[in-house]
């Protein structure tokens, strides 16, 4: 059952309500609240440990919350996750990928996963060969693949059924600098009518493509804000970032 643009219009399309995940005593994330609209490219950034890929996780419904809930398109990720994973494309960092297989046949899987018509199978494929240029390698082993071409074969997944939500952990990861201009601008024209939210830790990134910043720090949310308040251009977003993200330790001195 496909879910319906009127449940999904006018409404945020990512959602996070007091997300939190505990290990023992160690918090990952706690009390992570936040909703993105349609149509806005928003960036999730944070130090490395900050909680931005326990916090994803969540929100894709890959990892269960200790406390909280997440959303997509409306749908509770934990009681609706198969309504909300047709809505939702994700690109995890060093996503999972069949190394035996070659793009053609994994994708061909994952869109009869999907239940993909034969039609719109076939149309999607076209589409993000296409978009991910990996016509060069429809037939090679994905395990024979460069880091950038293995990327690009996880982006095409996250595209592969059209869905209106994508949630990407370090998309240009691996990619030279012409790769990382197409990706970019093809998150640019995907936001026209998709939601996407994407962790990054480049901020020229951030810059190029985002409308909206959220950083965590330590698993807390510590700014929520168009991206121009983050600064204007890369030393100034560099230095509100570290302002933003100094250990705690270091702030009592």
């Amino acid at each position: 059952m496909i879910a319906s643009a009127d449940r999904i219009a006018g409404q945020a399309m990512i959602e996070a309500r007091g997300l939190s995940k505990f290990y023992g005593e160690f918090a990952a994330a706690q009390d992570i609240t936040f909703a993105v609209p349609r149509g806005e490219v928003c960036a999730f950034l944070g130090p490395n440990g900050a909680g931005k890929s326990t916090t994803m996780k969540m929100l894709t419904g890959f990892l269960a919350p200790s406390e909280g809930e997440a959303q997509i398109g409306g749908f509770d990720v934990a009681t609706d996750r198969l309504k909300a994973a047709e809505l939702l494309g994700y690109l995890p960092e060093n996503g999972p990928l069949y190394s035996e297989m070659t793009p053609e046949s994994f994708l061909n899987y994952v869109g009869e996963t999907r239940m993909m018509s034969p039609r719109l199978l076939s149309e999607r494929l076209e589409y993000v060969v296409d978009k991910c240029s990996l016509s060069d390698v429809w037939g090679k082993a994905i395990g024979k693949l460069s880091r950038g071409y293995r990327q690009r074969v996880g982006m095409a997944q996250a595209l592969l059924h059209d869905p209106d939500v994508l949630i990407l952990d370090e998309p240009t990861s691996g990619l030279d600098p012409n790769q990382v201009h197409d990706v970019r601008e093809m998150i640019r024209g995907l936001a026209v009518n998709k939601t996407v939210l994407l962790s990054t830790h480049i901020l020229q990134e951030v810059h190029a493509v985002c409308d909206r910043v959220i950083l965590i720090n330590e698993g807390r949310l510590v700014f929520d804000g168009p991206t121009a308040e983050l600064g204007t251009e890369g030393t100034e977003m560099e230095e509100r970032f570290r302002e933003l993200t100094k250990r705690k330790e270091l702030q009592v001195a």
